[in-house]
């Protein structure tokens, strides 16, 4: 089987880490064009929002002079909120593949960090919408044992990092399943 290149080019050892990163303890960023794919749905989101809030402004102040103000507001200040949201979704998901296992940080103020032991990885998934098609993402999902969170998924890696990611997990499973 031939060793395929870590997402940062430097072909990895078996339970190295994927490769040194400028990031502290080996925390890999998300692609910048991932960034496009966190603000297309923050947008899409609140913005579906901001149509839904017209008709009780509409209903409950149509008589008012403050109804057109307000409207507008929410229009233009609901999306661009989500705009900011998701600059700062993307700026704060970091991802780690180790010896130990693969794991994933999000948030900054609310901070998130899921851990998913070699042992525990059951089985792999990648996906990929029209959206992330077209901007060359992926999403990765890591099925995991237990009941809890059965499933891991990390949106916007760049495909060639998430099918390197897969490949690297399944390998695991496959030395797991060897092992027993």
């Amino acid at each position: 089987m031939i060793e395929t290149d870590s997402p940062s080019g430097v072909p990895p050892q078996d339970d190295a880490p994927v490769a040194p990163s400028a990031l502290p303890e080996g925390w890999q960023p998300l692609p910048p064009r991932a960034r496009r794919l966190f603000v297309l749905g923050n947008v899409f989101g609140l913005g579906l929002l901001a149509l839904g809030l017209l008709v009780p402004i509409g209903l409950l102040l149509r008589d008012t002079p403050l109804a057109l103000p307000l409207a507008l507001a929410v229009l233009v200040l609901l999306p661009g909120w989500g705009v900011w949201l998701a600059y700062r979704q993307y700026a704060c998901t970091r991802w780690r593949l180790d010896g130990d296992g693969y794991a994933l940080r999000r948030g900054r103020l609310w901070q998130q960090e899921t851990f998913v032991p070699k042992s525990r990885v059951q089985h792999l998934d990648l996906q990929r919408g029209p959206i992330e098609r077209r901007f060359g993402l992926a999403t990765l999902v890591i099925h995991t044992a237990g009941t809890r969170h059965n499933a891991v998924s990390t949106a916007g890696l760049a495909a060639e990092d998430a099918e390197w990611l897969r490949d690297r997990l399944a390998r695991w499973i496959e030395t797991d399943d060897d092992d027993a």
